[in-house]
């Protein structure tokens, strides 16, 4: 695929050049690729696509760690306006939907408004001109009348603060930024974490290495993973029967979609802990092993887990589950808080991600000299997780409070795309320089939804990366996704505040 890619890759811009552009869109992950592709189908090609890598994926170019999946069915993730009849199995594996992505940029036709390797640093709003300018690493400029980030909240690495750290004199590097250079054949591995990451590459690696050690924090929900391989007959079926595939492609929404109820009441959510316990039980014969395993929070206050081989692989001779905090890494392994140290000759940090961080490393500022890194610093807040108060023309895929624990991101980000494009046909239709959202709309919608959190599962108690440290929850839709494109299909005009074209 490596060659492949270097073929397709565009030319990147000379520097300091400066493009002048009626839309730029910041990512040419499933958000950006998605927003151009709508925009052309809408009969604009008014737009360049600004990408920090050679080549287009985001989380999924990126992300290259063994046994790198979705867990959400195939079918379902991916655009609803370009299915892929040829997935070849029921969840998705990280290479082939970086293939799907790289198809579709070129089926769409994409490519020539992308521009590779520019490193966004600075957004910053020009007030009498009515534009966003848009500064690279490496000096290029683009001003733009809208800006579009499809950045996305998974993208920025979590390294855990450990006391000697930096001592450590082996192997080290973050399940997002796998090297696969790094020998682990017979090597002694410590794995940071055993969160999402982690329960998808300990089964990969643990039959290669000399001694795996897992440092679990919090024991995960696990369930079952209803994976398979999709048979050639099915593959041909949608291939030559496109409904059929979109009915299939329903049924998986729907079926996700009622599960949006058991998360809205954490009563009828434990219902599924019966399913994990005996998962759980199924596959772990040792009660002291299972005892550490389980965990103590309501089921969905956390990221809920799928896998078929994670507990298997703790089985394994080889491998040991250290509950025990972390006190020290030493420049030969790791120390826990009982005073035992673990040699290692490698050490992978499965810390996750900064889902909060959804503009980290470009520095933000709006009308006024607003600050939105800032702003953001502890809890990020937008308008139907789309456009914030203090930054016209400026919209957001995949913002705040638009994560799902039920179903499918890009049923979201595509609901998203229908209001950014509603909101370029107002500023059209109306002549208008700037279109910003209200500081009353904002704040008002942002109460609705801290009403709304209150009684569901992520509000039952447990420690998670989806809130804020305040206990906060900036990151989660508290509801149906039909209900959020229902309230995105069209920008509500009155939360408005407007400027026309030409008037000061």
């Amino acid at each position: 695929m490596a060659d492949d890619i270097a073929a397709l890759s565009a030319p990147i811009l000379c520097r300091h050049r400066v493009e002048r552009t009626p839309i730029a869109i910041i990512g040419a992950g499933f958000s950006g690729l998605g927003m151009a592709a709508k925009l052309k189908a809408a009969g604009r090609s008014d737009f360049i696509l600004l990408e920090k890598a050679a080549e287009v994926g985001g989380t999924w170019r990126e992300n290259t760690y063994p046994g790198c999946a979705c867990d959400v069915p195939s079918h379902l993730y991916s655009f609803s306006f370009a299915t892929n009849p040829n997935w070849s199995r029921m969840y998705p594996t990280q290479d082939e939907i970086w293939r799907y992505l790289i198809d579709f940029t070129d089926q769409q036709d994409l490519r020539a408004a992308c521009r590779f390797g520019f490193q966004a640093t600075n957004l910053d709003w020009v007030e009498d001109a009515d534009l966003w300018r848009i500064t690279s690493a490496d000096g290029r400029v683009v001003e733009a009348n809208v800006v579009v980030s499809g950045m996305g909240g998974l993208h920025i690495p979590n390294r855990p603060n450990l006391p000697g750290l930096s001592d450590f004199r082996g192997q080290m590097f973050h399940s997002a930024e796998w090297d696969h250079g790094v020998k682990l054949s017979g090597a002694r591995v410590a794995v940071i974490g055993s969160g999402a990451s982690a329960v998808q590459f300990v089964p990969q690696i643990a039959p290669q290495v000399a001694q795996l050690d897992l440092y679990q924090r919090t024991p995960n929900w696990i369930l079952p993973k209803g994976d398979r391989r999709m048979s050639g007959f099915e593959q041909a079926l949608f291939r030559a029967l496109p409904p059929v595939q979109g009915f299939y492609r329903a049924l998986i929404y729907w079926l996700n979609e009622v599960r949006a109820i058991a998360f809205q009441r954490p009563d009828i959510i434990r219902q599924s802990e019966r399913q994990a316990l005996a998962h759980l039980h199924a596959q772990i014969a040792d009660p002291a092993l299972r005892a550490k395993l389980t965990p103590s929070y309501t089921i969905g206050c956390k990221r809920v887990l799928i896998s078929n081989d994670f507990y298997p692989a703790l089985m394994r001779p080889n491998v040991k589950l250290i509950t025990d905090p972390i006190a020290a890494i030493t420049s030969n392994g790791v120390v826990d808080s009982s005073g035992v140290e673990r040699a290692a000759d490698v050490l992978i940090l499965a810390t996750g991600f900064k889902p909060m961080d959804l503009i980290t490393g470009v520095a933000v500022t709006g009308r006024d000299g607003r600050k939105l890194n800032e702003e953001w610093a502890e809890l990020p807040e937008a308008f139907l997780g789309s456009c914030a108060a203090g930054y016209p023309n400026l919209y957001f895929l995949m913002g705040p409070n638009t994560g799902l624990g039920h179903n499918s991101m890009i049923y979201m980000i595509e609901s998203q795309i229908a209001f950014v494009l509603d909101a370029l046909a107002v500023m059209d239709r109306e002549g208008l320089a700037s279109l910003e959202v209200r500081p009353d709309a904002q704040r008002d919608f942002n109460a609705e939804l801290v009403e709304k959190l209150k009684t569901t599962v992520w509000a039952s108690g447990c420690k998670s990366w989806y809130l804020s440290a305040d206990g906060r929850n900036p990151t989660i839709w508290p509801g149906f996704t039909f209900d959020y494109r229902k309230r995105t299909r069209r920008i509500p005009r009155e939360a408005f505040v407007t400027r026309r074209a030409g008037i000061g």
